[in-house]
């Protein structure tokens, strides 16, 4: 390591608490210690405490800033080969590995100043603990305590300011174990389909996320036309974190959430399909209780056992936090709906109750599992909210089980491989021509894999359904210009009526994302996407969809987001969605939705 180097770790600056702790001042008289008499070696003097202290006041320290002050220390000057051989017998500088003080660059004053400095606290300590030091070095030291008297005296100071600055920051900082920070979205939201929309649902007039799918007297689901555009909304969504730690490896993960989101696309949507095309995450009202309430979003301790192996617990873990990554499709910067920014059959569980565990083979390859009870914040608690009903339970209410592996090729690629297990409550009532309820299904936001709302083909009640999903989710910059990325996934849901006259069946169904990445598109930080998403495609079972079947016809979606950085805290997101054969009508007409998404974070 250079001399330069070494004498830039001297310089003053707000974080180096190690400066702190090494440059204590010197030009206060050292009246608090007590002379003594030092041991006497044949070859040195023996300098007594109180001439350190005379050298360190001496008045030939306030002199006038001459020429030679503004030059920097060249190794070649007397001073600079002084303060070597000081380092070098007393060890001073204690900041390096090495214990030393190497170099043969010239240093800037103050950077000259900080070695002495802790050249000379290091003497009076040896002077305190009655070890000797010889005259030579104390004539040394006096001359250079006359040259550099200016720097030294600066050094005081800003070490006395450090010290006030940081003294406010401990008596004024919102905890010594929790960080506060937060995320605020505003969102401005329109959409129109330019003729009517079909839907499959018996209640248009219920409120949006409480569309009922129903079968009439034929057996065949109940449509709907929808004739109106909706209105253009403003709304918003926003997170408080706060971060614990305890040991500073591990994490109590508290955050908050409230919004007031109804993004109007969700006026098209057929009963089970709400908050899916044409949404974008963030406006959404994230609550149970309805629009600006403040409720849990998440709650869990993540904590390591040993390097590799880390593990999490609590009753509201985020799914999402630990599967299906991708890094073009994080929802806070690239595609942001709710179809682009996950799979779309993957998991009936948003946030729930249980446990993750992490393992970390190497750099390239990690392994990770997790089990969660339904625990959902956005959904009632007296319905779906399993995990914490003693009816139901962490085990026998809607439950999923997932693995998954990751690969990292090069530090530009990753594809991840995944497995889920689920069980699916029947708690989604099923209506007739009249509204009355005829039985109880699954679907809507915890029916993934289905896509819409399943009975057992009659409008009957079905049993608690098990489901199998597989995954494979990649991304790839291929140039610091241009990435690829892509989704597939196929689920398989067992339907098991409770009628035993009635056939028992499956409903197989796919997934497919497709999507292009612009890094650093005009601006560093910047990232472009344009995604092409097919989020239901039915493969067998139409016959027990009271929605989400359609017509036969499968939805696909092109979505466009560009996330730019005004700066550090703040980000403008416009994006676009085109949605052709919506509710898997193909005789329905596109759906074009515009969002511009302002994202601040502090």
């Amino acid at each position: 390591m250079s001399l330069r180097n070494i004498g830039r770790w001297y310089s003053i600056t707000k974080n180096n608490l190690q400066f702190i702790n090494n440059l204590t001042l010197l030009l206060f008289p050292l009246t608090f210690l007590l002379a003594t008499t030092l041991k006497t070696f044949a070859s040195e003097e023996v300098i007594v405490y109180e001439e350190l202290d005379s050298i360190k006041n001496t008045d030939e320290m306030s002199q006038v800033t001459n020429v030679n002050q503004l030059q920097d220390v060249s190794p070649t000057d007397w001073a600079y080969e002084a303060l070597r051989s000081l380092v070098d017998r007393y060890g001073c500088i204690a900041g390096f590995p090495n214990q030393s003080y190497r170099g043969n660059q010239a240093l800037s004053r103050y950077e000259f100043a900080a070695g002495l400095n802790s050249c000379l606290n290091q003497i009076e300590r040896l002077i305190a603990s009655s070890e000797s030091v010889v005259r030579e070095d104390l004539d040394t030291i006096q001359r250079l305590t006359q040259e550099f008297a200016a720097e030294l005296a600066s050094i005081s100071e800003r070490i006395d300011n450090l010290e006030g600055r940081t003294a406010f920051l401990e008596d004024n900082q919102f905890s010594t174990t929790t960080k506060l920070s937060g995320n605020v979205f505003f969102n401005f939201t329109g959409a129109t389909a330019g003729d009517d929309v079909l839907a499959e649902t018996n209640s248009l007039d219920a409120p949006l996320p409480l569309r009922r799918a129903g079968r009439d007297s034929n057996n065949d689901p109940i449509i709907s036309e929808i004739t109106d555009d909706p209105e253009i909304t403003f709304g918003y969504y926003t997170w408080i974190n706060l971060n614990s730690s305890f040991t500073g490896k591990d994490n109590l993960a508290i955050q908050l959430v409230a919004g007031n989101g109804n993004s109007p696309a969700n006026s098209f949507a057929s009963a089970g399909l709400y908050n899916t095309f044409g949404t974008p995450f963030t406006d959404q009202t994230g609550t149970a209780s309805g629009t600006n309430s403040v409720e849990i979003r998440e709650l869990f301790y993540d904590f390591p056992l040993g390097e590799k192996l880390r593990v999490v617990v609590g009753p509201r873990i985020n799914w999402y936090r630990y599967f299906d990554n991708n890094a073009y499709t994080f929802f806070l910067t690239g595609a942001g709906s709710f179809n682009s920014s996950g799979g779309t059959l993957v998991n009936p569980i948003d946030r729930g109750s249980g446990a993750v565990i992490t393992f970390d083979f190497n750099d390239f390859v990690s392994f990770k599992v997790g089990y969660l009870g339904e625990n959902t914040e956005f959904l009632p608690s007296a319905f779906f909210n399993t995990s914490s009903a003693p009816n139901k339970g962490l085990f026998s209410g809607t439950q999923t089980l997932t693995a998954e592996i990751d690969f990292s090729i090069a530090e530009t690629a990753n594809i991840r491989l995944m497995y889920t297990r689920s069980t699916v409550d029947n708690n989604v009532p099923i209506l007739d021509e009249n509204g009355n309820t005829t039985g109880f299904g699954i679907g809507g936001a915890t029916g993934e894999p289905v896509y819409g709302v399943a009975d057992d083909g009659f409008g009957g009640t079905i049993g608690d359904a098990p489901a199998d999903t597989f995954a494979v989710n990649f991304d790839w910059k291929i140039v610091d210009w241009l990435g690829i990325f892509g989704r597939y996934s196929y689920g398989s849901t067992s339907i098991f009526p409770r009628d035993s006259d009635r056939e028992e069946g499956e409903i197989d169904a796919q997934s497919i994302q497709a999507g292009l990445a612009f890094p650093d598109l005009v601006k560093e930080g910047a990232l472009a996407t344009f995604s092409f998403v097919i989020p239901f495609d039915v493969l067998d079972g139409e016959e027990f969809l009271a929605s989400g079947a359609g017509d036969g016809g499968t939805q696909y979606e092109f979505e466009a987001t560009y996330f730019y950085p005004v700066n550090d805290n703040l980000a403008i997101v416009p994006a676009f969605y085109l949605i052709a054969n919506p509710n898997n009508f193909e005789d329905n007409p596109n759906i074009y939705v515009g969002n511009v998404r302002m994202q601040f974070q502090f």
